[in-house]
């Protein structure tokens, strides 16, 4: 158990480091609890309903572990389960992942804008909202790119493969005149540098991990939740870190090498078992 309260953070994978690593930039006194359900992911391509189960017992894991806040740092989570993780428990402050379409429909000037994001995403309700209320008189161009979040599970961020899947969902959009690329999975923020390269430099490509921070910030703002900031040292520039604590349903070993990797932090990660809907710790310690 963290020494504070943390916020609780949950992906199918590490796409939600993404969010992690804007929330410590936000946040750097939290203490955060990072759950990835890699024994999941990916959620994209799952049915709704089997997302939401999911969702429902890494949120009672979560508040198990004395969780303030929790961050659906996942799209096809949000999409699928957001609005019943509020029903289901209206004691917890939830933020969750909303496509960033509203930005983009403010910035675009040819009225075209490219989305990658999963299945779950594009038939949630929350999308569909989103582009009801944001996106009128925009054209959007949508692609799911199958196999891109295996890929950077895998952490294969820059590899001819990687690059052929991009390219064959950015190429007829550009072909379309987009200028702007909305990236509505988690994972997606992690291969900007290469979206850029085959993009080119005068698209804008939106990564809504800094709007979740913020929003996450707001909310413990709200309800006094929030860990003051303190300098380590009178004569230092330098801010009190919270600790962080992760856990995976797949392999620690897996999710230890892309936390440095991907985030440039290294954490303890333990191993959680499914049983019955419920997550509990393996103490047999499988890597």
């Amino acid at each position: 158990m963290l020494p504070s309260n943390p916020i609780g953070v949950f992906d199918s994978g590490v796409g939600g480091l993404s969010v992690l690593r804007a929330i410590r930039q936000e946040l750097p006194a939290e203490s955060i609890l990072y759950l990835a359900d890699q024994g999941h992911v990916p959620y994209g391509p799952r049915p709704l309903e089997e997302v939401r189960s999911f969702a429902e017992g890494i949120t009672r894991f979560l508040l198990e572990h004395g969780s303030k806040l929790i961050v659906v740092a996942c799209n096809a989570a949000s999409a699928a389960a957001l609005h019943t993780l509020r029903q289901q428990f209206p004691q917890v402050t939830f933020v969750g992942m909303e496509p960033a379409v509203k930005p983009a429909a403010e910035y675009t000037r040819t009225g075209r804008v490219g989305v990658l994001a999963t299945p779950a995403t594009f038939q949630g309700l929350l999308y569909a909202s989103v582009v009801e209320r944001f996106a009128q008189g925009v054209l959007l161009y949508q692609d799911t790119c199958p196999g891109l979040v295996a890929q950077i599970e895998a952490g294969e961020l820059d590899t001819p493969r990687t690059r052929a899947m991009l390219e064959k969902a950015l190429q007829p959009m550009l072909e379309q005149g987009i200028d702007t690329i909305v990236l509505g999975c988690t994972h997606y923020p992690f291969v900007i540098p290469l979206i850029q390269s085959i993009a080119g430099p005068d698209i804008r490509v939106i990564d809504p991990a800094p709007a979740v921070a913020r929003q996450a910030r707001r909310m413990l703002d709200m309800h006094h939740l929030t860990r003051p900031c303190f300098s380590l040292s009178p004569d230092s520039d330098q801010l009190e870190r919270g600790e962080m604590q992760f856990f995976t349903s797949g392999l620690p070993v897996q999710l230890g090498t892309l936390l440095s990797d991907l985030l440039c932090e290294t954490g303890q990660v333990d191993q959680l078992m499914w049983g019955n809907g419920e997550l509990v710790l393996n103490n047999g310690g499988a890597s």
